[in-house]
């Protein structure tokens, strides 16, 4: 009996000859113009009666606290301050949303930071109801990414995000994160233990991304990538 995908990662017959009419260069440049082009904040939403209309195919963005997230989205959207970072570890405990392009062509989602020491039970319980509830229900939604330092690995927060997105049947591609500041050698580890890891998540995407916001690795891959998910 075949496998069925998650509905993130399928893709149409005629989708999947753009994909394969246009080389990685032309996607790359394409995604560099899109990406650090028109990218304006929208609306942030603490519940889900507060989303935007589902218009626009979504990229969601999730992580540990601390992990890099608001500099990776600077980093792929050319900018120093579209996500700013938060001194205190889980601040932000809403869906923050940013329209890309002119005419709109995708959303970025930056999804709240998970794995916070010090946050009250009700908070992590009512983050991880909306959170739950967003990628269940979110038609729109083509891809998450799932940021993790290099420095640490997969942790077991980081699995539970897994899990929840396997649940929801939502694709996902891990994202290493601060790439820059470990050695070759402990990268090209860790690198290799977070493809194992997402073997073992039925939609997690086999290939791991390797990212650094300060040096710029793995950035204009990435931005291909998202926009590749967005138009899948």
């Amino acid at each position: 009996m075949p496998i069925a995908l998650p509905r993130a990662m399928r893709r149409q017959p005629s989708e999947l000859g753009r994909v394969s009419e246009e080389g990685p260069d032309e996607l790359a440049e394409r995604a560099r113009k899109l990406l650090t082009g028109r990218v304006e904040f929208l609306l942030s939403a603490p519940q889900l009666k507060f989303l935007p209309e589902p218009d626009a195919p979504e990229i969601a963005f999730a992580g540990r606290s601390n992990v890099g997230k608001s500099s990776l989205l600077n980093a792929l959207t050319g900018r120093k301050s579209l996500a700013r970072a938060s001194v205190t570890p889980g601040r932000t405990q809403e869906l923050n949303f940013f329209d890309v392009g002119e005419p709109l062509a995708l959303r970025l989602v930056d999804m709240p930071g998970y794995g916070f020491a010090k946050a009250p039970v009700k908070v992590v319980e009512r983050w991880k109801m909306l959170v739950r509830d967003f990628l269940r229900g979110r038609a729109v939604l083509k891809r998450a990414l799932v940021l993790i330092d290099s420095r640490h690995g997969p942790k077991d927060v980081d699995r539970e995000m897994m899990k929840m997105l396997d649940e929801a049947a939502v694709g996902y591609r891990l994202v290493l994160t601060k790439a820059d500041k470990i050695k070759a050698s402990d990268l090209a580890a860790v690198t290799a233990a977070t493809a194992a890891e997402a073997r073992l998540h039925v939609a997690a995407f086999p290939e791991v991304s390797v990212t650094s916001s300060e040096k710029g690795m793995g950035i204009a891959e990435l931005r291909a990538a998202v926009l590749a998910d967005a138009e899948s």
